[in-house]
């Protein structure tokens, strides 16, 4: 497979990760707009030399759900998109939890309902069906016939939340969407589905941690169930001020959603709620089989956790945060050690269970499985000479062992790393 080493912006990436890591996000007083930061100023340092026609596949609203009160924050109904397999993957599922963020104040929460991230109303009547989710060979090997969902993230609280707040007309029923949308699916035909995979990307990604093993308990023992994270490793890191910023945030969204009621029990058992809504302390607690793809320096969390403006307000980390190839070597220096050295010291114990796979590659990304360069392309990201599909396809179907984990950067010269305008 050919490796593009030419390193040229790419400016029509930015609607594909609008959709992968918008949301609006506060600390303290000072609002930080992931929505329009990440969603306006990213752009891919690589191109693909192939131009895509994607299948656009449109959003169907499930009209029984508010009668379980399964709504968005506003209260419209929550929604997903379905492309139906055919031939030999007709009676197989893939899931895949939409990603874009949290609400973690009453303020944030208000504004959101006046995005797609908090409201029907404002979703896209269509979508683009890409990466994991294409429908042909040449772009998705494994899965590309199977039934393909996309469900919609209109919660802010990773489709794990239950409560409202009725002063301000807030619904946070994250949980109940995500019970109405497997309903839905179910009477669609998942019931008798003999492979199914749950995916997701970003908060999406964490998301498919939450509801792995809930998703794993709605098959018979014969069904071939599994679950793949992308980009939704959050860790509970130090931050550029020696604070902890994320955690801060997730202490917001589990209170303000009273979430502590959908994580597993044991590790409330052992934790606080804020700490089992951290992967790192959630994924020795899920028994399915579980993938986690991941960049090692993910941008999303360079951004808004490691060096977010509230840590950093003299801008110090601001030309390093745009282009990596911009940081300082005590920059780096601080990446390694204190994200990427972390990072694989929380993976060790997930990395020595037979039935786990890894894909952590040495780039500045985020979400990774929706975007068709990233995904399987002609320059797409490589480990063990493997493109991401290729990996997540061998892990699924047991033809081999997937454990890689790149070597520390700038050896990789495959990745498709993001700069900031």
């Amino acid at each position: 497979m050919a490796i593009m080493k030419k390193k040229l912006k790419f400016f029509g990436f930015a609607f594909a990760f609008a959709c992968l890591v918008c949301g609006v996000v506060s600390y303290g007083s000072e609002p930080l707009s992931v929505l329009s930061f990440l969603e306006n100023d990213a752009v891919w340092a690589k191109p693909s030399s192939v131009t895509y026609q994607p299948l656009m596949v449109n959003l169907t609203l499930i009209h029984g759900a508010a009668s379980i009160g399964a709504v968005c924050l506003d209260g419209t109904l929550p929604g997903y998109h379905l492309d139906r397999g055919f031939g030999s993957g007709a009676n197989s599922w893939l899931v895949h939890l939409e990603g874009g963020g949290w609400c973690n104040t009453v303020r944030n929460c208000v504004y959101r309902k006046t995005t797609r991230r908090g409201s029907s109303t404002y979703m896209e009547s269509q979508i683009q069906f890409t990466g994991i989710l294409s429908n042909k060979a040449e772009e998705n090997p494994d899965f590309f016939n199977w039934n393909r969902v996309k469900l919609r993230y209109c919660d802010g609280a990773s489709f794990s939340g239950d409560s409202e707040l009725e002063s301000e007309q807030l619904q946070f029923r994250g949980q109940k969407i995500w019970l109405a949308a497997i309903e839905e699916l179910m009477f669609q035909g998942m019931q008798t589905a003999n492979q199914a995979l749950l995916s997701g990307c970003s908060a999406g990604g964490l998301a498919s941690l939450i509801h792995c093993d809930e998703f794993r308990s709605l098959f018979t023992e014969s069904t071939k169930v599994k679950c793949l994270s992308d980009a939704g490793f959050f860790l509970d890191a130090v931050d550029v001020s020696g604070n902890r910023t994320l955690k801060n945030l997730f202490e917001g969204v589990v209170q303000l959603q009273d979430v502590q009621k959908n994580l597993p029990k044991s590790c409330l058992d052992q934790l606080d709620p804020t700490s089992c809504f951290f992967p790192q302390n959630m994924v020795q607690h899920i028994e399915t089989p579980l993938f986690l793809l991941n960049a090692a320096y993910d941008s999303w969390q360079v951004q808004a956790s490691l060096a977010p403006h509230s840590a950093d307000p003299n801008g110090f980390w601001s030309d390093c945060k745009a282009n990596h190839a911009n940081c300082t070597s005590s920059q780096i220096q601080f990446l390694q050690a204190d994200f990427r050295d972390e990072l694989l010291n929380n993976l060790k114990d997930f990395a020595n269970t037979p039935q786990t796979g890894l894909f952590i590659n040495s780039c500045f990304a985020h979400c990774q499985s929706e975007r068709q360069e990233t995904w399987f392309a002609d320059n797409s990201p490589l480990l063990d000479n493997k493109p991401i599909a290729v990996a997540v396809g061998d892990w699924y179907f047991d033809r081999e062992v997937v454990k890689a984990i790149d070597c520390a950067y700038p050896c990789d010269n495959t990745c498709h790393n993001l700069v900031f305008k």
